[in-house]
């Protein structure tokens, strides 16, 4: 009897605990097919409103109120491209890196990150973009070899970006407003992998987003936020568990 009490609880809390997993999980990002051709300027055009919009919300090594800055994400696609759009107010605009492949994550910055399928699988493409536009593109591999990730750098792929600033670059003397990024990334870049979960409405692919938010004039020093939550015993942007998801509407 006691057994057997004993092992009812013990299936209630697991139970208990899937559910409570289940309502901590948040719903796909709905990605809305654009109506009308999209002009990459990095402004918000008519068919950016009608798009789902969601704010980063969980940030990490934020020391200051200052660190904690609103950010807006949006996506749109269409038979060509996945479009990207980033909204973040910011006191401070920072930007240092100037060459492809260098480290803009180290500056204002923003960044995706792909799985062109709908799983957590252990890869994924990476565009990270601060704003002078300077890329830094990958495709990353988790537990590549021995448990340690790889990156293949050689990955140079061709997309439009565009970036507006409200404020003056790299002048603290002074408070801005913010920027915008937008992006244009073409679906031909994902041509073969993309048959496991093609752009059409009702896919999804898992994906996560991130935003770097330097305000010191020297160092690198940064918070940053994202789209979706982190472990928060071991905080890593790459890592595909803590990736959500996209899906393609009409």
């Amino acid at each position: 009897m006691h057994f057997r009490l004993h092992f009812v609880s013990i299936v209630y809390v697991v139970l208990l605990a899937s559910l409570g997993l289940a309502a901590a999980t948040p719903p796909a990002f709905k990605v809305s097919q654009a109506s009308q051709p999209i002009q990459v300027d990095g402004k918000l055009d008519a068919d950016w409103e009608k798009t789902e919009v969601r704010t980063f919300d969980f940030y990490r090594r934020d020391e200051s109120p200052s660190d904690r800055q609103k950010s807006k994400f949006r996506m749109l696609w269409d038979a060509d491209n996945l479009y990207v759009f980033f909204e973040c107010s910011d006191r401070f605009i920072t930007a240092r890196e100037t060459e492809r492949d260098g480290q803009p994550y180290f500056d204002d910055c923003a960044e995706i990150f792909l799985i062109p399928a709908n799983a957590q699988l252990d890869m994924h493409y990476g565009f990270e973009l601060n704003l002078y536009m300077a890329s830094n593109d990958f495709i990353f591999l988790n537990n590549f070899h021995e448990g340690k990730h790889a990156l293949i750098k050689s990955y140079d792929p061709e997309f439009d970006v565009a970036v507006t600033i409200e404020g003056t670059l790299n002048d603290n003397s002074d408070e801005d407003t913010g920027w915008t990024m937008e992006l244009a990334i073409p679906l031909k870049l994902f041509n073969g992998i993309d048959s496991f979960s093609p752009v059409a409405p009702g896919n999804r692919w898992a994906f996560q987003a991130i935003r770097q938010d330097r305000n010191d004039a020297t160092g690198n020093r940064r918070s940053w936020s994202t789209l979706f939550e982190l472990d928060p015993d071991h905080p890593n942007v790459h890592e595909p568990e803590d990736f959500g998801f996209l899906e393609f509407v009409e």
